[in-house]
């Protein structure tokens, strides 16, 4: 569980986050949602540690990471997997070498046998188990992005996994291939696991647990079952904006 309490965040003299509370639990999917510029992925950094907030708590299963040591913050660190936007694999390594990374970087220690048999399963896991000795320019974008999950997992350790907009750029079908492995993997591994985007179709297939965002503000919270019924006119506009979206309401009502 992850709980962020009265969080804030500026940058020089604009605020962008205001008072931030949310809790995100265990074994579901945790969705971020909001327009672009409206912090969320500010907000996803801060929980991270990639930005430090002006003043709140980000509290990792009762462990606060910004009122600690830094050896407390690298113990959370090491149950932190991550799926960048952009995949942000390296070009000059190979698949299997972009899902050893976080073990040759946290755990030096470990026996290559060990790191090679943990990248392995993680590969099968995705899909991508005879993909090991390809380059990134090699594969396609939802390949790209399987690899990141991969590299997201391979620590034995992790107990978080964030997700920022894991579904740019990728076609529909892959969009949700995408979804559905975030949403396998969080609950077979009982994963604490946040996502941020702004895409409905994955919200309505995987948003356990939502919260929306407004100009740096909470203005909604619930799950995909209750979105549409909502009385906020702000989360109205964002989500209503979607053609499909549209069709779901007017179905409905």
């Amino acid at each position: 569980m992850i709980e962020i309490k009265h969080l804030n965040k500026s940058f020089a003299d604009r605020q962008v986050l205001f008072d931030i509370n949310a809790t995100f639990h265990r074994g579901i999917v945790n969705m971020i949602i909001g327009a672009s510029g409206t912090g969320k992925s500010v907000l996803l950094k801060c929980i991270v540690g990639i930005e430090e907030p002006n003043s709140g708590q980000v509290l990792f299963d009762g462990r606060s990471f910004y009122h600690t040591s830094r050896d407390e913050q690298r113990e959370i660190r090491r149950e932190i997997g991550m799926l960048f936007q952009g995949g942000a694999l390296f070009d000059s390594k190979n698949v299997i070498e972009n899902v050893r990374f976080p073990l040759d970087i946290l755990m030096p220690q470990m026996p290559m046998s060990e790191k090679l048999d943990r990248v392995h399963f993680c590969l099968k896991r995705v899909g991508l188990e005879n993909a090991g000795k390809k380059r990134p320019s090699e594969l396609s974008g939802g390949m790209k992005k399987r690899v990141g999950i991969a590299r997201a997992i391979v620590m034995q350790t992790n107990r978080y996994l964030f997700c920022d907009e894991p579904n740019s750029g990728l076609d529909p079908q892959t969009s949700i291939v995408i979804d559905n492995l975030i949403d396998e993997i969080t609950k077979e591994y009982n994963l604490t696991t946040v996502v941020v985007s702004h895409d409905m179709n994955s919200m309505m297939e995987i948003g356990d647990h939502i919260i929306f965002i407004h100009q740096g503000r909470i203005v909604w919270e619930g799950s995909n079952e209750n979105i549409v019924e909502t009385a906020s006119a702000e989360l109205e506009q964002f989500i209503f904006s979607n053609k499909l979206m549209r069709k779901f309401r007017d179905k409905i009502y």
